[in-house]
């Protein structure tokens, strides 16, 4: 059978096709609807984020990722909402940029508050572009960056714009020590949007732009009469050395930003990975002599614990987090021969490096979040215990420091100890001692590990012959030194196999360097449980 083609059937469809675009024309439209979108609302937007002081949300991407590298999600993407005059107001993007690049080479997902657009205030569109890629670096194993400026809810958009912030905490929780979460802090962020950053491993924030509050200042004079600024109430300084709800505090977004990749090139994209190495000219076996004269052999002379990180990790670099919080512990970021390594470590140059409530805090946090991403915990001990007084026990140092030691007990990573001074206490047990678990306890020949220190000791312990003696100074003198000799020699802990071995300090980075390498094939194996339930 012939099959006869119908001549002006084939003439209209022509037609039909020439009426359309052609490919060319549309992907032009399409690009030039993508630039309008990261223009904001127009050059003046940009202007004013500008008179601000800030970048805008592109320009941080730009900072944040390799060059080029940055693929956005959703660019297009507008709210459906109507009322209070939002149905004429429909701009592409919808105030926030999601995408994924890369870092150093390696896979990072982010998202962008765009202050120029509804002040970066979050409605039901804008939170699905959050919640996408939250679930995408989820399901890719990278980790998670998020650059607040934003207004809070959407008001017009009434309670679903409120659904939108409990999405994003419910992938906070869900994402937590599975894939590493930054939050960037760079203009405000208030109400219940605060509460995504504090769920987040890691939180930066920049001065004089950055502020974090439950409760703005309007609101804190209306209830309580108190007259407050912006920044004296939720401002990067308060947050970085008061509240400690920042743990970095940078000058501008340019540092913050590089900070920030930095950082990342220190942890792993996820929990199933170890983090990256570094090559390193610093030599593994390096002798430390300058260690030999850091620390005082006097208990109660001070020092600055800095000094002696500095001289152990490579090349004299360490990442250090909450440095301006709870300043009487160390927490930082480190390399031993090109491995990342988490240092948590007593700091006698402030308040003698006791701990209390802070300081307690501050390292349970950072050991439950190295051991979360397989990053190898150092403890350098060098503590006359727990900080006493009727303030410290009315506040719960008790709860609190029942924190540090949970995160210790709980954590299967590689933990090595070392002792460089005065050990006293239960605040010796907590420092990860080899009684709650630590792999490895090394002391230098300067080590004091005893339930108190001597004088204290001689007084409750001879107390009462010490106040018959014909000589009660002489008396507790001698005391002193028999109790040194006979219970805090450096040698006591050793014989009893609380300490592995007493090393040469100027060893220290060898040893420490060696243990590692030998525990990188740690299997350790917890109980099977739903979860632990920690202190509060």
């Amino acid at each position: 059978m012939t099959v006869v083609q119908d001549a002006s059937s084939d003439s209209g469809a022509e037609s039909a096709a020439s009426l359309r675009p052609d490919v060319r024309s549309l992907v032009a439209q399409a690009q030039e609807l993508k630039r309008t979108a990261r223009e904001g609302l127009g050059p003046r937007s940009t202007e004013q984020q500008h008179a601000r002081g800030k970048l805008t949300a592109p320009e941080r991407l730009e900072l944040l990722f390799d060059t080029g590298t940055f693929q956005e999600v959703e660019p297009l993407r507008r709210h459906r909402s109507t009322g209070f005059g939002l149905e004429n107001r429909r701009p592409g993007g919808d105030g926030v940029i999601t995408g994924w690049g890369q870092v150093h080479g390696r896979t990072v997902f982010a998202y962008a508050h765009d202050f120029r657009v509804f002040g970066g205030s979050l409605g039901e569109a804008h939170a699905q572009k959050i919640h996408k890629v939250m679930d995408l670096a989820i399901a890719a194993g990278a980790p998670l960056v998020g650059l607040s400026d934003g207004a809070g809810a959407r008001i017009q958009e009434g309670v679903t714009a409120l659904a939108g912030y409990g999405g994003i905490f419910r992938r906070n929780v869900q994402a937590s020590g599975v894939i590493p979460q930054i939050s960037v802090i760079l203009g405000p962020c208030a109400g219940g949007a605060t509460y995504s950053p504090a769920l987040t491993d890691f939180v930066f924030m920049v001065r004089d732009i950055s502020q974090m509050y439950i409760t703005g200042p309007d609101v804190v004079q209306a209830v309580t009469n108190e007259r407050v600024t912006h920044d004296e109430l939720g401002g990067a300084e308060v947050h970085a050395t008061v509240s400690g709800a920042a743990g970095f505090i940078h000058d501008d977004e340019v540092e913050c930003l590089e900070e920030v990749r930095h950082l990342l090139s220190l942890l792993p994209s996820n929990n199933r990975e170890l983090p990256p190495t570094a090559a390193t000219d610093d030599p593994p076996d390096r002798r430390c002599e300058s260690l030999l004269d850091l620390v005082p052999q006097h208990p109660n002379r001070s020092y600055d614990m800095r000094a002696v990180i500095r001289e152990i990790v490579d090349d004299e670099d360490f990442f250090e987090v909450h440095a301006e919080w709870a300043t009487n512990i160390i927490c930082a970021l480190a390399r031993l021969d090109g491995h990342t390594v988490g240092i948590v470590a007593n700091q006698p140059a402030s308040q003698a490096g006791v701990l209390d409530i802070h300081a307690s805090e501050k390292a349970a946090r950072f050991v439950q979040t190295c051991d979360a991403f397989s990053i190898p915990l150092v403890t350098l001990v060098d503590v006359p215990g727990f900080l006493p007084g009727t303030d410290q026990e009315h506040r719960g140092i008790i709860r609190h420091g029942a924190k540090l030691l949970y995160a210790y007990c709980d954590a299967t990573v590689p933990r090595v100890q070392v002792i460089l001074r005065k050990a006293y206490g239960g605040a010796y047990i907590v420092m990860d001692s080899r009684s709650i678990g630590a792999d490895l306890s090394f002391a230098w020949p300067t080590n004091e590990i005893a339930v108190m220190g001597a004088e204290g000791a001689a007084n409750i312990v001879f107390r009462r012959e010490i106040a018959a003696a014909p000589d009660p100074e002489a008396a507790r003198e001698q005391r002193i030194k028999e109790y040194q000799q006979e219970l805090m020699h450096p040698y006591y802990a050793a014989e009893r196999g609380l300490v592995d071995d007493v090393i040469d300090p100027a060893e220290t980075r060898a040893v420490l360097v060696r243990s590692l390498a030998m525990l990188r094939t740690k299997d350790a194996r917890v109980p099977a449980r739903k979860h632990g339930n920690p202190p509060t």
